[in-house]
């Protein structure tokens, strides 16, 4: 293979993906109700330019155009979600036939395309009247989500083989109830930690529901980050085992080590009484996963800061005195993140060590958001998104070579869209979009994307050959 492609294993999938509320639009159409996210950005000053999801990438009535651009990629799996408030208008109650006739049609088409379906069952759309009713914070919204995986494969399980519960619960609990930067915007501290709980027993709960479908493989997406101190003092080292807690252990520990974070009084004090914690909840948080999905995109260097609000009775669940510390000696995406793919080996190769029943690893979610522009020649230049990816999927195969069983990898996104709190000023797509008319452009990403994954099945194509030969002249004989 050309030393410009990473070599990774012949089955390996390669994917993209998209979320639901991000590129769909449609937001009040046959019969979709409202989520948090639509509350949230009628809200004035919460999202950049006042924008919003009621149109987005109208993949709603345009998804068998996107489709066809994932079939021209070569992509073997496209990841999507599904909307909660789409399939259960209120989060209760019987399915809305109209919108699960929507994924049904585009389960249909991908299908057809020869693209292997993997849905999301919550990227972060939560139905608004169960937020009413507390959200995350309560058992009953976990209840329900397991009530909603039902319906949804109930509908969908014969052709969709792979399932993912939760799209990065770090980010509903702690940007949605602790920083107020995503939906529902909530500043707090005991309310943030329940919702964490009860996102994962909703999992726990989810998967036991596919399961009793019949579904093929179901699992779970996190954000775990590579954590770095700022120095070597012990203060920060001390700030890193803090942030360590907040950002993974919160997660991984109760999933794949059977217990609670071991960090825990030391990160949040009094606030971490597990009040919201019932027994028998680590043995349904810890239902056995077929994988693990991976979303990763930066490391983020961490030093100790003081509390921003001394009050630990109004603190909120990431203040937790660490501070974010700046890079210099890297490029960073228009996001400002660094660009640093070797720590994506590093990350997968420490969760290996220290999580020994780790199911198999899916890369589902790495990009970078760039400075796009439409060239003269009616072109999309977009170098640096293609080094970054060349980069990551190059630490993918070390990881492997290390001995990590990292099974695919789905670049995000297949589309710009909308880009939560960011509006749409912000671009991850391997396909441009003008927002005005809807028009599809391919990036340079795209095309080195589909010639890497078409240069990747040429290779092993290559290599069974001679064997196929040699069996075929052994049978002459």
């Amino acid at each position: 293979m050309s030393n410009a492609f990473p070599a990774l294993p012949a089955d390996f999938v390669f994917g993209a993906a998209t979320a639901a509320y991000q590129i769909e639009g449609a937001h009040d159409e046959d019969g979709r109700g409202p989520s948090i996210w639509d509350t949230y950005c009628r809200e004035p000053g919460r999202i950049e330019g006042a924008a919003s999801g009621d149109v987005a990438c109208d993949h709603y009535h345009r998804y068998r155009e996107d489709v066809a651009l994932l079939r021209e990629l070569g992509a073997g799996s496209y990841r999507f979600s599904v909307a909660w408030p789409r399939v259960q208008p209120t989060g209760t109650g019987p399915a809305n036939r109209r919108g699960l006739d929507f994924y049904d049609r585009l389960t249909d088409e991908l299908l057809a395309a020869g693209i292997s379906p993997a849905a999301t069952l919550y990227h972060w759309d939560l139905p608004q009247p169960l937020e009413d009713r507390g959200g995350w914070r309560v058992r009953e919204t976990a209840q329900r989500f397991a009530e909603y995986a039902a319906l949804v494969a109930a509908r969908l399980g014969d052709r969709i083989p792979r399932w993912i519960t939760l799209n990065e619960p770090f980010c509903s609990a702690f940007l949605g109830y602790a920083t107020g930067r995503h939906a529902p915007g909530a500043r707090e501290g005991r309310g943030a930690l329940a919702a964490a709980h009860h996102l994962l027993v909703g999992h726990g709960l989810a998967v036991r529901a596919l399961r009793a479908a019949g579904v093929a493989e179901a699992g779970i997406t996190l954000n775990p980050d590579r954590l770095l101190p700022a120095t070597d003092s012990a203060a920060d080292h001390a700030a890193l085992r803090r942030a360590e807690t907040l950002h993974n252990e919160t997660w991984l520990d109760p999933l794949f080590a059977g217990r609670y974070p071991r960090g825990a009084a030391e990160t949040w004090g009094p606030q971490a009484d597990g009040s919201w914690r019932l027994d028998g909840d680590l043995a349904l948080i810890g239902t056995p996963s077929d994988f693990v999905g991976i979303n990763y995109y930066r490391p983020i260097t961490v030093a100790d800061a003081p509390y921003r609000d001394p009050d630990p009775a109004t603190r909120t669940a990431t203040d937790i005195r660490v501070a974010e510390c700046p890079r210099d000696d890297v490029r960073h995406t228009t996001m400002g993140w660094p660009v640093d793919p070797h720590t994506l080996t590093d990350l997968l190769t420490d969760l290996t060590a220290r999580y020994p029943a780790l199911p198999p690893l899916l890369i589902t979610e790495n990009g970078s958001a760039e400075a796009d522009t439409v060239t003269p020649d009616g072109r999309v230049h977009d170098t640096d998104r293609v080094d970054y990816l060349r980069g990551h999927l190059a630490a993918v195969a070390d990881a492997i070579r290390a001995g990590v069983d990292v099974r695919g990898y789905y670049v995000w996104s297949l589309l710009d869209n909308f880009e939560w709190a960011r509006g749409y000023g912000q671009r991850f797509g391997l396909v441009h979009i003008d927002y005005p008319t809807q028009r599809r452009l391919p990036k340079d990403s795209y095309h080195w994307y589909r010639d890497l994954i078409a240069a990747h099945h040429r290779h092993h194509t290559r290599q069974q050959a001679p064997t196929a030969q040699h069996t075929g002249e052994q049978a002459a004989r």
